[in-house]
């Protein structure tokens, strides 16, 4: 088997489903995705490890967003570890990847190096948002840190929010391939077991032949589930669909296209400027630096980017490109 073939499927989300347990689910291979997210910022190994779980989370619920949706997890709690937030950008079009992005705020001075980095967030919520752009009603649903990691607040957000029994495997961590550097890898594994009137389930000819009650059929895929092993969720000597075929060949995998995923940010100059135009003069006047300008940067991408203050808020006197405003007052 070449290199390339091992690692085709890095990046990549496979939705599936099996049609003899009413369970659908995804297998996730990040690589590029997280390098990038994680390259931004000097994280702590503590730090690095929520987010790498925040962002294969978000990875495997975000493939099943409508086109240009929008789905965001935000992780707060009341610890050294204030903030994990995610965004993933649905595809703009049918074939186009997604984009995935994270960032983490924290109290360095107050992290505790030999601790287990979930009890670092303390008390607070885990939150699921999906924004279905113009003309949408946003959607919030939010569930209590508990569990002890960011996995077990998704399987309950989806219990009690959605009544959705779910569960996750997940691994991640930084590996290195013959003639390569150290790299993070993330995979992971997600199931859901479907109401049988749900959209999602269809019924093979030959069901009878595997007819047992909803309950069994949930918990013998969770019992296979728990066999996975780390190296076959990271890859990338074990496709996904080879892993598939060995957790549930029994429950004849049916997989479908997969969804392409890459890191990705929205931030923009134009961006900033609307943010800060409901300022006045004298809003902006304290943002600006002895140098003159007003700064900003992306939490997500690290961007930087400097604006003159004339050219921000409701009372701007000139325009981005430094030309005056029409009917602007000039002093």
């Amino acid at each position: 088997m070449s290199t390339h073939s091992l690692t085709n499927w890095d990046d990549t989300v496979l939705p599936f489903q099996l049609d003899h347990a009413d369970v659908r689910g995804r297998v996730a291979r990040l690589d590029g995705v997280l390098q990038q997210v994680l390259a931004q910022h000097a994280y702590s190994a503590a730090i690095e490890a929520l987010v790498a779980e925040a962002v294969l989370l978000t990875a495997l619920i975000g493939q099943t967003i409508k086109l240009r949706w929008k789905l965001s997890l935000q992780i707060r709690g009341k610890g050294p570890i204030r903030i994990i937030a995610t965004d993933y950008f649905g595809p703009g079009a049918k074939g186009e990847p997604a984009r995935i992005r994270g960032w983490a705020s924290f109290d360095a001075e107050r992290l505790d190096p030999a601790a287990d980095p979930f009890s670092q967030i303390g008390e607070g919520y885990f939150a699921v948002l999906i924004d279905q752009g113009e003309g949408g009603q946003p959607y919030q649903g939010i569930t209590s840190l508990a569990g002890g990691s960011l996995a077990a607040c998704a399987e309950a957000y989806f219990a009690q929010s959605e009544q959705l029994a779910t569960r996750f495997a997940l691994s991640f961590g930084q590996s290195q391939l013959p003639g390569q550097g150290l790299r993070w890898r993330a995979g992971g594994v997600m199931v859901q077991h479907m109401p049988e009137a749900s959209p999602f389930v269809t019924m093979p000819e030959d069901k009878a032949l595997h007819e047992s009650e909803p309950g069994e059929n949930w918990s013998r895929v969770g019992f296979l589930l728990d066999t996975v092993e780390a190296l076959e969720l990271i890859g990338p000597t074990v496709a996904p669909t080879d892993l598939l075929l060995r957790l549930f060949h029994e429950e004849r995998p049916r997989v479908f296209p997969a969804q392409p995923v890459q890191f990705g940010c929205t931030c923009a100059p134009d961006k900033v400027r609307q943010t800060l135009s409901i300022y006045s003069a004298k809003d902006i006047r304290t943002m600006t630096t002895p140098e003159g300008m007003v700064t900003a940067d992306c939490q997500f991408c690290g961007a930087h980017y400097q604006f003159k203050p004339a050219s921000l808020g409701f009372e701007a006197t000139e325009a981005p490109d430094g030309s005056p405003l029409p009917g602007a007052a000039h002093g």
